[in-house]
């Protein structure tokens, strides 16, 4: 008998984990930037407060070839909302388990971005985390992440969906 630590209900939990994990990241630099918790957001730079949650980072963190056009994005209501809708509904599609596929592809869009706001990247050549988060949810929607310990099975069999897949 083959006994192996890593079977195929032992695999469901840890891609459970995953898909929380990085739902709760989305979801609290969300909360963060909209209270400002005091962690990466103070009080007084709170989205609720007049703070913009993208302005700091896009005004001064910014470096290499795109950084003109990313500190010209600063402060832009238009782009405050679009980040933190960004910010928000990953997590929450994360956390629930749906929408994994626009989760995958709008989530990548949004990592892309600013992994190109900082280029070269300051630990590595060409990766750093947000290429991995990128990777991790395509991995997430690749093998339905939502079904295990989500409402993906739900999710699916909504007419909408049903519909237009990319939903799913």
């Amino acid at each position: 008998m083959k006994i192996s630590l890593f079977d195929y209900s032992k695999k469901q939990y840890a891609v459970v984990g995953l898909r929380l994990a990085l739902g709760w990241t989305f979801l609290w630099a969300f909360l963060d930037k909209l209270f400002g918790l005091g962690y990466s957001t103070s009080s007084d730079g709170a989205w609720i407060n007049g703070g913009s949650p993208t302005s700091g980072f896009l005004d001064y963190a910014t470096t290499g070839p795109f950084a003109e056009f990313y500190q010209n994005l600063a402060g832009s209501t238009a782009v405050d909302v679009l980040f933190m809708l960004a910010l928000l509904m990953l997590g929450v599609a994360l956390i629930l388990g749906v929408g994994m596929n626009i989760a995958a592809v709008s989530g990548s869009v949004l990592m892309l971005l600013m992994w190109s706001s900082r280029l070269p990247p300051e630990n590595n050549p060409v990766l750093d985390d947000h290429i991995v988060y990128m990777v991790a949810l395509i991995l997430l929607a690749i093998i339905g992440a939502g079904q295990t310990f989500g409402l993906g099975k739900w999710w699916s069999e909504l007419p909408i969906v049903k519909r237009y897949p990319i939903l799913e």
